[in-house]
């Protein structure tokens, strides 16, 4: 029934025209590209919201821990949690942008899910802030409560969230799969005379899409695919070093692969690559 549910929910078209217009209206609120890497992770190569997210998730169930193991009465432990929930509903702030942020970048079906996500959570916030009004207000058995309450939402929150990454690949690298496709033996690309100077081009490797990207006798070799949604980085443009993918303009590195802007926030897998007789060849780190 579980599984019904959130196939319901994924095919929901009727979520899209509030999706449509939340979409926008992220994308005219957070515009400078710089804010949009930030909030994306494409600073350090990988997705941002996850690690926010650990800070409120964090503060919220060591407030639980604490609300069982201290007695009602107990001034000490009611002033901890608190503080934790005062913490949590903090860090739910900074979490949340760069959540809504990846998630205006990805498909309908993925956004559907997202949605509910974050309404859960907009209701478990609820929860929590009016648990902490309780708290501060001498109400601490209507905080307890209402904060058990919120860590029952946070939790399914929690597993909508988990579905969207792992059953959706919402904000997954698609390009590391590729990699373990890659033959582990070096494995000849092609002629080193067949690649065109200062233009990214794809060579099959095995049954893998692989970018070569030449500049005199240095080659250099990634993924084709983008880590973003897959996108065939060969055909984007090159421009300081760095190629863009074609389809939502991610930007990596060439010789390393690093993500230098989004909506990628995962790097890009770079092969090691050598000249043998005039010929390419690459194979699996």
């Amino acid at each position: 029934m579980l599984r019904q549910v959130l196939t319901r929910i994924e095919q929901a078209d009727a979520l899209d025209g509030a999706s449509d217009k939340l979409q926008a209206a992220v994308s005219s609120a957070v515009r400078p590209r710089p804010l949009r890497d930030l909030l994306h992770g494409s600073w350090f190569g990988h997705p941002l919201h996850p690690v926010l997210v650990q800070v409120p998730v964090g503060a919220f169930l060591s407030a639980g821990v604490l609300d069982l193991l201290q007695p009602s009465s107990s001034r000490t432990g009611d002033r901890g949690s608190t503080v934790l929930i005062a913490a949590g509903l903090a860090g739910v702030i900074p979490a949340a942008a760069a959540g809504w942020v990846d998630w205006s970048e990805m498909t309908k079906d993925r956004r559907r899910i997202g949605l509910v996500h974050a309404v859960t959570n907009l209701v478990a916030t609820g929860l929590y802030a009016g648990s902490l009004v309780a708290r501060l207000t001498g109400k601490p058995a209507r905080g307890r409560a209402l904060a058990f309450a919120g860590l029952s939402v946070v939790g399914a929150g929690a597993f909508l969230g988990g579905h969207l990454s792992y059953a959706q690949g919402g904000g997954i690298s698609h390009a590391a799969p590729e990699v373990a496709r890659v033959p582990e033996e070096w494995t000849v690309a092609g002629p080193l005379s067949s690649l065109p100077e200062g233009k990214p081009v794809a060579r099959t490797v095995g049954d893998t899409a692989v970018l070569l990207y030449r500049q005199g006798d240095q080659i250099t070799a990634l993924i084709d695919r983008c880590s973003h949604e897959g996108g065939p980085l060969s055909e984007g443009s090159v421009s300081d070093g760095c190629v863009e993918c074609p389809w939502h303009g991610s930007t990596f590195r060439l010789s390393d692969g690093a993500v230098v802007h989004g909506p990628a926030g995962n790097d890009q897998p770079v092969l090691p690559v050598r000249i043998r007789d005039g010929r390419v060849e690459v194979r699996r780190p």
